[in-house]
């Protein structure tokens, strides 16, 4: 069991420093406090649905859908990432796509899809479902806070060109799952 549960511990911080990693990036945009909370919960969220959804299946499909997931999400991260760039140079209010609404959405959905492909394969390998998608979910939530936290601390620092840090940090991690998964 605490061989099982270090593992699990493992495989979530892992998944977490992909949502930390783009917290960074999407933390460089303007987020007020209750936005962070709020994009935290989300990412924690889909970071127990997503693996959970993954289990169930894994234990029916192969684990060559994971890779599939894994592409989309990394397509995903370098369209957030090409238009966060793009909409710095642009010298609008914002971003097109924001971490609220649907672009929240996008955003969670794009930072959790790796854990579906984790999830089938932990389904195939029949792991403890409750203890898996708990720690998945945890660790993620906080690992986006973090990410986001520091983000916003650098925006300060950063001024005008962080929106264009933001996306080439979205960018350069969707480059890495699309290619290097």
């Amino acid at each position: 069991m605490i061989g099982e549960f270090m593992t699990l511990l493992l495989m979530a911080f892992a998944l977490g420093m992909d949502a930390f990693s783009v917290g960074l990036g999407m933390g460089l945009i303007k987020l007020r406090v209750r936005q962070i909370f709020y994009i935290g919960i989300t990412i924690g969220a889909f970071h127990i649905f997503m693996p959970l959804i993954g289990m169930i299946i894994g234990r029916v499909l192969s684990e060559q859908f994971g890779a599939i997931a894994t592409s989309v999400g990394g397509l995903l991260l370098i369209l957030l990432g090409i238009q966060m760039m793009y909409s710095s140079l642009k010298k609008e209010d914002g971003p097109m796509i924001t971490p609220v609404g649907a672009g929240l959405f996008l955003f969670a959905l794009s930072v959790s899809l790796d854990s579906f492909s984790v999830g089938l394969t932990l389904g195939i390998y029949g792991a403890r479902t409750l203890l898996t998608i708990l720690l998945f979910g945890a660790v993620s939530m906080f690992l986006t806070w973090l990410g986001l936290i520091s983000g916003k601390k650098l925006q300060g620092w950063l001024g005008s060109y962080s929106e264009a840090l933001g996306g080439s940090i979205l960018l350069g991690f969707g480059i890495k799952l699309l290619f290097f998964h």
